[in-house]
């Protein structure tokens, strides 16, 4: 079943409608046939044209859907042969960063990113993928790993931002996001970081600094939520709405101010509705990024980073 977002409501009374007379036409032997059909294509159209009209508090929404594919979906779906590799060699694990080698294709990668669970227990464990300096130190680990085999470097960002704790500031959490930041920018391979959830502060920066980076169509990224936004401008969190609109946080907005390079379309009705098709998506357009920079020069590729991020906010 899915779980409908406020707006969704008028989309969700006309499926429950459908349904209703679906067990109906079951169970009673009518024919409803055409009734049905008439509120299927009603149902399609209102949802094309709600999802065509999102305003960016509403896609802020979309993107942090408790159904939406997260990282472990897409490993399933578009990676094969992952072979996970943990600890940052200084501390300890970190189960919100998740990484390891995988094939993409033919093509043999190094997959990193944020791991939210789906779960009370999962989310739990993986701390709402809200990474801790060890988690950020993995990643640096991994990527020097992938420079040194010549592995591309893959990341699919989803985060609301790094673990603001205590134990976190004690560790170095700072340090170690700009330490991540650094071995994405300093990177000898290829490197394309895709935006499928949020991505949030210096928490997503950290594993997003690539040459080539890719948003989902319903994703946001932004320097700070809107509701934080929001309680520092104007005192309350409850024009989170206006902030989100202010901060121009989404895959289009993002796009014409040359922070992304490309919007990878979703399914219908967002990721969570077909998690398959949104994957299958995604992963083509992985693989269309990592063939255009096969056999380009390790200079070329620290010459292009730094040119994209200099032209960031140019219009």
């Amino acid at each position: 079943m899915i779980s409908y977002l406020d707006f969704e409501k008028p989309i969700a009374a006309l499926e429950a409608r459908i349904h209703e007379l679906r067990s109906t036409a079951d169970t009673g032997g009518l024919d409803l046939v055409n009734e049905i059909q008439k509120l299927e294509t009603k149902s399609e159209q209102l949802l094309a044209r709600t999802y065509a009209t999102l305003t960016p508090w509403q896609k802020t929404q979309v993107a942090r859907h408790p159904q939406r594919p997260h990282l472990r979906d897409y490993l399933a779906h578009i990676f094969t042969e992952f072979m996970p590799l943990g600890g940052d060699r200084l501390y300890g694990e970190d189960a919100a960063i998740v990484g390891g080698m995988a094939r993409l294709g033919d093509r043999r990668v190094m997959v990193i990113g944020h791991e939210k669970g789906h779960d009370t227990q999962t989310r739990i464990k993986h701390n709402f993928g809200m990474g801790k300096p060890e988690g950020y130190r993995k990643a640096v680990r991994l990527m020097e790993l992938a420079g040194r085999f010549g592995l591309p470097v893959v990341t699919l960002v989803d985060t609301s931002g790094a673990f603001p704790g205590v134990e976190a500031e004690e560790r170095g959490q700072a340090e170690a996001i700009a330490r991540a930041t650094e071995a994405c920018l300093s990177l000898p391979v290829p490197m394309v970081a895709t935006i499928v959830g949020e991505g949030g502060s210096g928490g997503a920066v950290a594993l997003a600094s690539a040459e080539r980076v890719l948003m989902l169509e319903h994703a946001v990224y932004s320097v700070i939520s809107p509701e934080g936004c929001a309680s520092i401008l104007w005192r309350t969190g409850e024009r989170a709405a206006d902030a989100a609109a202010a901060m121009r946080v989404t895959a289009q907005d993002l796009l014409q101010l040359n922070v992304i390079d490309r919007i990878v379309p979703e399914p219908m009705g967002g990721a969570h509705r077909d998690p398959a098709a949104a994957s299958q998506a995604l992963g083509k357009a992985i693989a269309e990024e990592l063939d255009a920079l096969a056999g380009v020069p390790a200079r070329d590729l620290l010459h292009r980073r730094e040119e994209r991020f200099l032209a960031i906010g140019n219009l």
